[in-house]
């Protein structure tokens, strides 16, 4: 058959026309690779080629306009070409409101990476649960906890449900990988960290003095409000409400929302008074927490203690085409680290920002109840909340010691 294609403008579909040399309809669509191939309907002009017109193109749009590769279910479909259009999937899927990239595009990335390098121009039909023993024994070696094995070893799960769906490899692939039951506790060489726990208020004064005032002003908030890590990270004023007594906060993106849930953040006047010194002077899109503008007060205050004369050549000092620059945000990682340079300066345990959460919920539950817990951080079911809010040990001493 002839693979000629009907000059189409972007974005329009391609057309119903007659094949001449067996007088059936046809259309011209493309496979993965690229390539162009004739589909015949049946009779050109009949209600039923055209049914099967619109049957064809339906699917072909929801491939992400591609065929399926005529080589799909044969030994000859690498991971790498299987991963390509996956990958395209995680690009388009994984997506912040803004179009931004959410952290699991990374988490796919890490994931998958070992996958390539090991099995990439091997047959994907072939990939089997012993293949995926050893990846995951890969990713042991490199010294991961025993939780993050198993859940890249479920990315990579993930990634080949996908190609089934897609019908680029066979449904048996599938539900082999499933077979691989996670690692479990105690009977794996992969590490096991303690469970995340609130962290005490002297060890976090320790590092305050190593903290600028931007981490300084993100960590007294989370104390406060309990809010995560990558809320208080991107809190701008125009997703503040400052018009009652206590302040609310939506954030426009969080954990949950692609469940549908609303996440708001209340804030009381300690807080209120926390965030102030960062209000002033910014947009309502910039975000209070700034690496630049933290930089950038640094410098002024830098050169208003000079005590020499500055010369005009070091007016601006600044390279043009610096090739790192201060971001106009902080993202996790970047606090995170941040917090980790304060706890070696100040000589004390690491710890890491969402135990700050863990502390909040700790206090709640203790002064208010579970419930309250919740409601604070906004969970949806109270077991959740029982992760971040350890129980008063305290209590069942008394019991024991009045009724024991």
């Amino acid at each position: 058959m002839g693979c000629r294609m009907p000059r189409t403008s972007k974005g329009s579909l391609p057309s119903y026309r007659l094949h001449k040399s067996s007088g059936q309809a046809v259309v011209t669509l493309t496979d993965p690779s690229g390539r162009r191939h004739d589909v015949l309907l049946g009779e050109h002009n009949s209600p039923e080629s055209r049914s099967e017109y619109l049957r064809v193109l339906g699917e072909w749009e929801a491939r992400g306009r591609t065929l399926p590769s005529s080589d799909a279910h044969a030994p000859d479909l690498t991971l790498n070409e299987m991963l390509v259009p996956f990958w395209e999937h995680v690009e388009g899927h994984y997506r912040h409101p803004d179009g931004t990239p959410t952290n699991e595009q990374n988490n796919f990335r890490y994931a998958l990476r070992p996958l390539r390098e090991m099995y990439g121009h091997t047959a994907a039909a072939q990939f089997g649960p012993l293949a995926l023993k050893v990846v995951r024994q890969r990713f042991i070696e490199a010294g991961l906890c025993r939780r993050e094995v198993n859940r890249r070893v479920q990315k990579i799960r993930q990634a080949f449900k996908w190609a089934v769906s897609e019908e680029l490899i066979p449904s048996s692939v599938y539900h082999g990988l499933q077979t691989v039951e996670g690692l479990k506790r105690g009977r794996t060489p992969a590490k096991d960290h303690d469970p995340v726990g609130p962290v005490a208020d002297e060890v976090v004064d320790k590092v305050l003095p190593h903290l600028n005032e931007h981490v300084c002003g993100m960590v007294a908030v989370q104390r406060l409000t309990g809010m995560r890590p990558g809320e208080v990270c991107s809190l701008r004023m125009k997703d503040l409400d400052t018009s009652g007594a206590v302040w609310l906060y939506v954030p426009p993106d969080h954990k949950t929302a692609h469940a549908g849930h609303r996440r708001v953040v209340r804030i009381g006047p300690r807080a209120q008074a926390a965030l102030r010194p960062f209000i002033e002077g910014i947009s309502p899109e910039d975000t209070l927490f700034s690496p630049r503008r933290m930089w950038d007060a640094k410098r002024r205050r830098m050169r208003a203690q000079r005590k020499s004369h500055v010369p005009p050549s070091q007016q601006d000092r600044r390279k043009p085409k610096a090739r790192r620059v201060p971001a106009d945000a902080y993202d996790s990682h970047a606090y995170l680290n941040a917090v980790r340079r304060g706890c070696e300066k100040a000589g004390v345990p690491h710890w890491h920002p969402n135990q700050l959460r863990h502390s909040v919920a700790t206090k709640i539950r203790k002064l208010y109840g579970l419930e309250a817990a919740q409601v604070l951080l906004g969970h949806s079911r109270a077991d959740v909340t029982q992760v971040y809010a350890e129980r008063d040990e305290s209590v069942a001493v008394r019991l024991a010691a009045e009724i024991g």
